[in-house]
C-alpha cells in the first residue's frame, strides 16, 4: 500500500494512476486496484479532471469525500487480502457465498461504514482502532 501523511501526494497518486490507465500504460498492482475502484465509481471521474489536491471535502458542501471513499475501498480490499484483522477474510468470503443479493462492491460499502466509524472512534479517543470490535460489528451487519 502507498503511505503518505501528505493528502495532496496521496490524491496525486490516484490522479496519476487514472491518467496512466486512460493512456493504457502499464500499471503497478496498486494502480490497477485504484483504477478498478474508480471504474466502479464513474461519479468520481469528474473530480479527477479538476484540481482537488488540497480541497477540504466538508460534507455540507460536497457530500462525501471521493478520495476518502476510494481509500476505504482499498483498505477493505487490503484487509481481506491480508486477513487483518484475523477473520475478516473468512467473513467476507462467507458473505459473498451466502448473501446473493449483494455484489462484492456492495459488501465493501457496508463494511466501509463500519471501518469509517471504527477509525473515527479511535481518532476521537486517541487510541488504536479496536480490531475485535470492528470485526464483530462487520459480522453483525451481515447476520441480519
Amino acid at each position: 500500500m502507498f503511505f503518505s501523511q501528505n493528502v495532496a501526494e496521496l490524491r496525486q497518486f490516484y490522479l496519476d494512476a487514472w491518467h496512466k490507465y486512460q493512456l493504457k500504460q502499464t500499471l503497478s498492482a496498486l494502480e490497477q486496484q485504484i483504477c478498478q475502484v474508480l471504474e466502479q465509481h464513474p461519479e468520481y471521474h469528474s473530480w479527477l479532471k479538476e484540481n482537488h489536491l488540497e480541497t477540504q471535502f466538508h460534507p455540507e458542501l460536497y457530500g462525501e469525500n471521493p478520495f476518502l471513499h476510494m481509500g476505504l475501498h482499498l483498505a477493505i480490499q487490503e484487509q481481506v487480502q491480508t486477513n487483518r484483522p484475523i477473520g475478516i477474510q473468512e467473513l467476507y468470503l462467507k458473505v459473498i457465498q451466502h448473501v446473493k443479493n449483494l455484489t462484492p462492491h456492495e459488501i465493501e460499502h457496508q463494511m466501509m461504514e463500519v471501518l469509517a466509524k471504527t477509525l473515527w472512534d479511535a481518532q476521537k479517543n486517541k487510541v488504536a482502532p479496536d480490531e475485535n470490535a470492528y470485526l464483530l460489528a462487520c459480522r453483525k451487519i451481515f447476520d441480519k
